[in-house]
């Protein structure tokens, strides 16, 4: 890694292990992450990677030279970490996870002891303490001491499970249908629904760095086998969770998947009936949809640029009670605002147990959007230069909260941004009219792909 560059992106810093994440750049790193926490514990969890555990001990070792001790929470799922760290009292959290990112990538996610990724500032200050190489290096008689941390998956489970109604749904006793994908989730869904009553049927249920059962992004394209499996099991949901376990994506019981920002507006509906006029953060790349739910129930929206981070520090700044991402992420304060895939899916099997409907009925009364999405790789040295070049092409109303939005009418948008935790550049379309969609994804991936050779080139 270059001292030019920015370690944090949007969630946390990514990388290739050996490549961009060197030991002596992970040490260096978790120095000046126990600098600017200044107090311990520390709470140190890890997701599945192979690489994690190795880069587990050497952030410890960084922060215990630091002269701050740390508490080992083992294998565990980021909002277990999370959950811990605010539950349990520690003075902050580092997760290792790269969360959706391909097997070879990790990365370091750090927490404030109040469970919520630190803000843009925090995250700037430890840079500046890195680079400046301020990090306290204790002295051989102050270096911080390691132990184990046993409680953090039981602790988080009970959390989850105390702010649901356990025996509406108990009685309601679901069959699902649960898709760890190999990851973080593995060890912690599987008992807290059956826990709810619910009987559970699990693929790719055991932890491996390798996301050999269909990788660590749930997505339409890569859940045929939960969709396969809810139709030959006739069950009422499928649940699919992403590396770390912090999103969730659902299958209806007819096999269609359904993306985040969908069953997050069934969510916000269904809680905004208990609490009309509670404000809703979510991101610029989420569906319109929210709004439609939202007005309805008396209540506003606040979108922030994408990134778990900023929804959280959103509804902390603005008392938010609910926050959703496209991508399965959604938030729930009085559990914990950060999101979290297990709180999402017991809010979801309440949902469904209090509707006593299908849950492709719940979500048929919703408004329908057609919706697209696309990636192009595109070197991260390069991505201003592009965004700078889309931007020059664009036509229609631009917004600038994060990357540029066109607005081509009232209903249709796209939104094309740079990928913070991977050298892409991404693509979002919403419309309620397929055609228009199509043509206005068309002609933004060709310019997209313009601009890309254009500045490779040197243009």
């Amino acid at each position: 890694m270059s001292v030019e560059r920015k370690f944090f992106g949007t969630n946390g810093i990514r990388g290739i292990l050996g490549k961009d994440l060197t030991l002596e750049f992970i040490l260096e790193m978790s120095q000046s992450i126990g600098t600017y926490f200044g107090q311990g514990p520390i709470l140190i969890g890890y997701d599945g990677r192979f690489s994690s555990p190795l880069i587990s001990k050497a952030v410890s070792a960084g922060i215990m030279a630091s002269g701050l001790d740390v508490m080992d929470a083992n294998l565990t799922p980021t909002p277990g970490l999370q959950y811990s760290v605010k539950k349990l009292g520690y003075k902050g959290g580092v997760m290792i996870t790269a969360s959706h990112n391909p097997p070879q990538y990790n990365g370091i996610k750090v927490v404030g002891m109040d469970g919520v990724e630190i803000s843009r500032e925090d995250e700037a200050e430890i840079e500046r303490i890195y680079f400046e190489k301020a990090y306290r290096k204790a002295d051989w008689k102050e270096i911080g001491i390691c132990g184990k941390e046993d409680s953090a998956i039981r602790t988080y489970i009970k959390g989850v499970l105390s702010r649901v109604d356990n025996d509406i749904i108990k009685k309601r006793a679901l069959k699902v249908v649960l898709d760890p994908g190999n990851g973080a989730a593995a060890i912690s869904a599987p008992y807290a629904l059956s826990s709810l009553g619910c009987k559970v049927l699990t693929i790719n249920g055991h932890v491996d760095g390798d996301f050999p059962g269909r990788g660590p992004e749930p997505t339409p394209a890569t859940l045929s086998g939960l969709s396969n499996a809810v139709k030959f099991y006739n069950a009422d949901v499928g649940i699919a969770y992403d590396g770390d376990g912090d999103r969730a994506v659902f299958c209806d019981e007819k096999g269609v998947i359904h993306w985040g920002d969908r069953t997050g507006a069934l969510l916000v509906d269904y809680l905004l009936v208990k609490n009309p006029g509670a404000l809703v953060v979510t991101t610029v790349s989420t569906s319109q949809i929210v709004d439609f739910v939202t007005e309805k129930n008396r209540s506003k929206v606040l979108r922030t640029r994408v990134g778990s981070v900023d929804v959280s520090r959103a509804m902390i700044d603005h008392s938010a009670l609910l926050g959703l991402e496209e991508n399965g992420g959604f938030f729930y304060t009085p559990h914990m605002p950060t999101r979290d895939g297990l709180m999402t899916s017991a809010l979801l099997l309440e949902a469904l147990s209090y509707a006593n409907k299908p849950l492709s009925e719940i979500l048929e009364a919703l408004p329908k959007y057609h919706q697209r999405k696309a990636k192009f790789e595109c070197p991260n040295e390069i991505k201003k230069k592009v965004m700078e070049e889309i931007e020059k092409k664009s036509v229609g109303r631009v917004e600038r909260i994060d990357g540029v939005k066109i607005w081509a009418d009232e209903n249709t948008w796209i939104l094309l941004r740079p990928s913070g935790t991977e050298p892409l550049i991404r693509v979002f379309g919403e419309s309620k009219h397929a055609e228009k969609l199509d043509e206005l994804i068309e002609r933004y991936s060709s310019i997209t792909k313009e601009s890309i050779e254009k500045i490779k080139r040197g243009g």
